[in-house]
């Protein structure tokens, strides 16, 4: 495995569905899902529906059960994060195998998967759930978008994919549903597929955003744009329609100074914010451009040495994590500068490493992991101070913590590897969650 620390709108409330199917949440309350990473198409990474676990309590949370995955020597899982949707948990992991949980677990401390599919090719992102299907993309030249039933086969192993995609090796770019569309980035590009496939087993794309590097990161889709950041070191704004012909030309480009990796975009008020790898930047664009082909950013933040993690964005302010091992936060509207400082900063108490994994932000927390096996959880309103301490820290068993926290229904989902051989779905919950779990 070459993937190590260095390498070269809409609220959330408005489009996380609702449920009534079992989870972590009261009995007697709506659930909500979950579908895609970063948990809608704008990726903002807010849940802004939680209520059961806050800054209050949140010091609280403990071990629920975990879910087991398949060992084997290949077997990691790598910025992988869980898609939670209708009381099951998806992920996958780098020797190709795709996992199904249930999000309730089993009654017991450790669970079984309901079913799993081998993809053959790693899986380094995340799942997408929409009407019943899961999307998934796996990497290398014999890689491609894959289309599984939700519901899986009927048997605790699934072999045959609804349709799947032409050959894409498809690296950390998390599929993005809306509109009937399947949006994914890849080498040369974002490619757009229809997301109820083309009636045959193997579907060509709709489209292409045709890029000048490689699109690593995950797409985000806001107003009728697509956004999509690439290797080239520029953030490509396309319409989420396409143009009419196979290859699409941007509406217009934003220069970031230093390429893009796997911080993917997310757009709020009326601003995307993206991280640029090498000079260490959140940069904040107009939504709508600029009134010109190329467009500067509106400010840039100081994150550090470098970014790629995916920024949250949440009540006026924006959360990423750094190489500098601590998680970033700024004013999302600014400075009045074209350089910013942060407004606090959190780091986790113990051994300190780079914090890759994208935060995600819940009834006033914000959750994070740390390429050091913890995961944290922070005030989202900081402490007061310009440097913050964590509220909650969890040790796990993998050394890489990349993926992104998930917190629903007052349970907190993390995916992970038991000492670089298990693929591990952690889930974690208040004192009496367990309790409330037998009772139902």
């Amino acid at each position: 495995m070459t993937k190590t620390g260095c390498r070269g709108g809409r609220r959330a409330a408005a489009t996380l569905a609702l449920m009534t199917l079992a989870g972590g949440a009261a009995a007697d309350e709506p659930l909500v899902n979950w579908p895609q990473f970063h948990g809608e198409p704008t990726h903002q990474g807010w849940n802004a529906v939680e209520q059961a676990v806050g800054p209050g309590n949140v010091m609280t949370l403990s071990p629920l059960w975990q879910g087991i995955g398949h060992t084997s020597k290949f077997a990691i899982t790598f910025r992988s994060s869980p898609a939670v949707v209708n009381g099951v948990a998806y992920f996958g992991d780098t020797d190709g195998m795709f996992y199904a949980f249930s999000a309730s677990g089993c009654g017991q401390g450790t669970c079984a998967p309901l079913w799993r599919q081998h993809l053959v090719q790693s899986i380094y992102n995340s799942p997408a759930v929409e009407n019943g299907v899961v999307y998934v993309g796996t990497a290398s030249v014999e890689g491609a978008l894959f289309a599984l039933p939700a519901g899986g086969c009927g048997s605790p192993v699934c072999t045959t994919p609804l349709w799947q995609s032409t050959p894409l090796s498809i690296i950390e770019s998390s599929p993005t549903v809306v509109n009937g569309i399947v949006y994914v980035g890849a080498t040369g590009g974002v490619y757009a597929f229809n997301a109820a496939g083309c009636g045959a087993a193997v579907c060509p794309p709709l489209w292409l955003g045709r890029t000048g590097g490689d699109v690593d990161s995950s797409p985000a889709v806001a107003n009728g744009v697509l956004y999509a950041g690439s290797t080239d070191g520029q953030l490509y704004a396309f319409p989420a329609g396409g143009c009419g012909a196979f290859r699409c030309r941007p509406l217009w480009r934003g220069v970031m100074g230093a390429a893009n990796y796997a911080s993917s975009p997310a757009v709020a008020g009326g601003v995307v914010y993206i991280g640029s790898y090498w000079n260490g930047k959140l940069n904040a664009f107009a939504a709508a451009g600029c009134g010109s082909a190329i467009c500067a950013p509106l400010w840039a933040g100081d994150a550090g040495t470098y970014v790629d993690s995916s920024p949250a964005v949440a009540n006026g302010r924006v959360y990423v994590g750094s190489g500098e091992a601590q998680l970033k936060v700024f004013d999302a509207a600014g400075c009045g500068q074209a350089s910013c400082a942060p407004v606090w900063i959190g780091y986790m108490v113990g051994a300190q490493a780079t914090v890759e994994g994208p935060p995600m932000v819940a009834n006033g927390v914000v959750y994070v992991g740390e390429n050091n096996g913890e995961v944290a959880a922070f005030d989202a309103n900081g402490c007061g101070q310009y440097e913050c301490q964590s509220m909650w820290q969890y040790h796990t068993q993998d050394p890489i913590v990349n993926s992104s926290p998930v917190m629903v229904n007052g349970t907190l989902y993390l995916t992970g590897t038991n000492f670089g051989m298990t693929p591990i779905l952690y889930a974690f919950g208040l004192p009496n969650a367990g309790e409330d779990e037998a009772e139902r």
